[in-house]
């Protein structure tokens, strides 16, 4: 009689065990990055305002550092242009901030709209 229900319960360990590890290996295929459901959010939140176009007339040195290659002194150009010379008529205007070249101005100018 012991050794049935030791039996019993080495079969039903072994089959959750089996279940285990195919729900694993359903949710590996799911997430192949195995990240987690948070940060799956997170990048997909991520990749929504990395393709959100930022407002030169309007955006928040915060919003301008979200560029790649804008730190906080670009960032400060851009605003110190728009309040002394005034708002941006152009988007091709960013070229005549220090530190913005042509490279970094083809990165960034995707994402730019006035």
């Amino acid at each position: 009689m012991k050794f049935q229900l030791i039996g019993k319960a080495f079969a039903m360990t072994l089959c959750l065990v089996l279940l285990c590890g195919s729900m694993y290996a359903q949710a590996q295929t799911d997430n192949p990055a195995g990240a987690s459901a948070a940060a799956v959010k997170t990048t997909n939140a991520a990749n929504a305002s990395n393709d959100a176009k930022i407002n030169l007339n309007s955006a928040t040195a915060e919003q301008l550092t979200a560029l790649p290659g804008i730190g906080a002194a670009t960032a400060k150009l851009i605003i110190e242009h728009r309040t002394n010379i005034g708002k941006f008529n152009r988007v091709e205007e960013m070229l005549n901030i220090k530190g913005i070249g042509e490279k970094k101005f083809e990165a960034i100018k995707d994402r730019l709209t006035l």
